[in-house]
């Protein structure tokens, strides 16, 4: 991991704050419509340079590029069945679009530059239009040079309401990111360097929830939260431990799960994944708890402290039930499923790891062998998709699938570090992890892949278009883990 910020923010320190952070951490406010007419909830978001405080003083703001003058941008919240239509300005130097990460929206609304719309030029506008067909946690971004117009800040969460949420306390909403800042907190301009793209992706050096680096949640004995966690960072896995609290994870990526306690107790996201959790505060009254982030071994750190307040809010933990209703989502007939196989190699390291496991990618095999990192960039791609290695948007597609049909796609990660497989368009039924079924068959949309592991997805093809696929670490997409998956 990179070095901190010396000057003010030692590692005991990284993740302290002022009081206005404290505040911060439940996200309260949100995008309120300004109009609705005929059933459409209208929003607007401008995507410009502004400034933000993610670190305490002494430092000063960090120039950065916002959605309406924030990072995160203000959060977009409907009701489910609802139709928004979300205009877009550009107030950028440079081209971007908007992709409305989990959504299943029609084709021409996904926001990949050319492939399904045109980029928003500096100054231009561009006006989304989709229901709200599935109630969930989801964000949006930027599909347009995305490891550095994400990693500059350009985010937010879009929150669809079940008609009938379940009852609870309270709920917040956690947006996790980590920068790399300078000592003068300043975003390093070191994007899409080759150690990154190479490697893990670009791991930053500050972690915020909300745009600030956190301190205190204040929180009482008997409270019912529903916490709702994004994690919109470039590249770093979250694996989060509530010390001494047991989370009941309800919902992934924005589709309902059984309920249920995180496996070894930590809530696992990758970049782009979202986890709905139920969290009983069951802490002594006026009682500190660390939550820790443990993903990374040996670099646990502590993310924000759970603050008891001295009386009681019951004393008792709530019996409200707790499971939510299940999105209109078509179930895959396995036994019917055309089968597909995917294989992910490249990065340093890949050609190693390929050779363990027994395979061959034809021109791409040798990536990440022999020649190191400069034989990679000489054969213009670092990493690659059943041997191929993406150049921009505009792809032929690695995999034609049967509109309405049921597929099971067999995912191979053949290198040496995690990717996060996003399919756009499209929730499926994680099936199988390494042979062996999966406990809850989760629905997802985008499934942490471990090094050497073998995951097995499924779902129905029923969104016609054609759909990027692609490793969520930014670095890892821009460096040719990416492709597209037709639907006709």
């Amino acid at each position: 991991m990179s070095s901190i910020i010396k000057s003010a923010l030692s590692r005991r320190t990284l993740l302290k704050t002022c009081a206005a952070g404290a505040a911060s951490l439940g996200m309260p406010a949100f995008l309120s419509s300004p109009a609705q007419a005929a059933g459409v909830r209208e929003f607007s978001l401008q995507a410009a340079p502004g400034l933000v405080r993610l670190v305490p003083e002494p430092h000063g703001e960090t120039p950065a590029w916002c959605y309406n003058g924030t990072v995160p941008g203000q959060q977009i919240r409907v009701r489910q069945g609802e139709r928004l239509r979300i205009a877009v300005e550009n107030g950028l130097a440079e081209e971007t679009t908007v992709h409305w990460h989990g959504l299943r929206v029609p084709n021409a609304m996904d926001g990949v530059p050319h492939l399904n719309q045109p980029p928003i030029a500096p100054g231009g506008s561009f006006v989304y239009e989709f229901d709200a067909v599935d109630a969930g946690t989801f964000w949006y971004h930027p599909h347009q040079r995305s490891f550095e117009q994400v990693g500059r800040g350009l985010y937010g969460p879009l929150i669809v309401e079940e008609p009938e949420p379940p009852r609870i306390d309270r709920e917040l909403v956690w947006v996790l990111d980590d920068w790399r800042l300078t000592k003068s907190a300043e975003i390093s301009d070191d994007f899409g360097n080759g150690h990154d793209m190479s490697h893990s992706g670009r791991v930053g050096n500050t972690v915020t929830i909300n745009g600030r680096v956190p301190d205190v949640l204040p929180v009482r004995n008997g409270e019912r939260i529903r916490l709702r966690l994004i994690n919109a960072a470039n590249a770093r896995i979250f694996g989060l431990d509530f010390q001494g609290h047991t989370p009941t994870v309800i919902a992934l990526d924005g589709q309902p799960i059984t309920p249920h306690a995180p496996a070894g107790g930590l809530v696992v996201l990758g970049p782009a994944m979202r986890a709905d959790i139920m969290l009983d505060m069951t802490g002594k009254p006026g009682s500190r708890v660390s939550v820790i982030d443990r993903f990374y071994r040996n670099l646990e750190y502590r993310l924000v402290d759970l603050a008891y307040d001295e009386t009681p809010l019951r004393d008792t933990t709530p019996d409200w039930p707790i499971s939510l209703p299940a999105n209109p989502l078509p179930e895959p007939d396995l036994a019917g499923a055309h089968r597909h196989e995917v294989i992910f190699n490249g990065g340093m390291m890949g050609g190693m790891v390929m050779a363990e496991m027994g395979g061959s990618m034809g021109e791409g095999s040798r990536a990440g062998m022999g020649g190191g990192m400069m034989g990679m960039m000489h054969r213009q791609g670092i990493w690659f998709v059943n041997g191929k290695a993406a150049e921009g948007h505009v792809l032929d597609p690695m995999l034609t699938l049967e509109r309405d049909g049921s597929h099971v796609i067999a995912m191979t990660n053949a290198t040496a570090w995690h990717h996060p497989i996003h399919l756009h368009g499209h929730s499926f039924r994680v099936i199988s992890r390494n042979g062996e079924p999966t406990r809850h068959r989760e629905w997802q949309d985008t499934v942490l892949i471990a090094p050497r592991e073998r995951v097995e997805i499924a779902f129905v093809a029923d969104n016609p278009g054609d759909w990027m696929f692609h490793c969520h670490i930014l670095e890892h997409q821009a460096g040719g883990m990416m492709g597209v998956i037709r639907v006709a």
